[in-house]
């Protein structure tokens, strides 16, 4: 069993950077990839970001690569969104998740585990 408790939402304004860090339960968060997602219009979900178990290897959405950073620490049992040049279109709940597959970010599949979400607001 894996708890995710999302954190660092807040608003900002266009242009502005922001933070979201990600802390897990348990002692097998090494071995879980983890990721991002936001809802988008028309859509179940939209996702955002992924990492390795190791975090050698990072997957982006083309809406906010360049943009988002996302990098683990096993050590601490943390995952870390870093968004940077934010756009009003950004706007939304944040919900980070843990999946021991790597589909469940790059298709309609669900990951194994997922947070409350935090949300981020991004004005114009």
């Amino acid at each position: 069993q894996v708890q995710l408790i999302e954190s660092g939402g807040g608003l900002v304004q266009a242009g502005g950077s922001l933070r979201l860090s990600c802390a897990a339960s348990g002692r097998t968060f090494s071995g879980y990839i983890m990721g991002w997602f936001r809802p988008a219009p028309g859509k179940e979900r939209e996702f955002v970001a992924a990492i390795s178990r190791s975090g050698g290897s990072t997957y982006y959405a083309d809406s906010v690569k360049g943009r988002f950073t996302i990098s683990r620490d096993n050590a601490k049992n943390t995952v870390i969104l870093q968004m940077n040049s934010l756009k009003p279109e950004d706007t939304a709940d944040y919900y980070c998740a843990a999946s021991l597959r790597l589909v469940a970010f790059t298709t309609t599949q669900n990951p194994d585990y997922w947070g409350q979400g935090t949300q981020v607001t991004v004005s114009s």
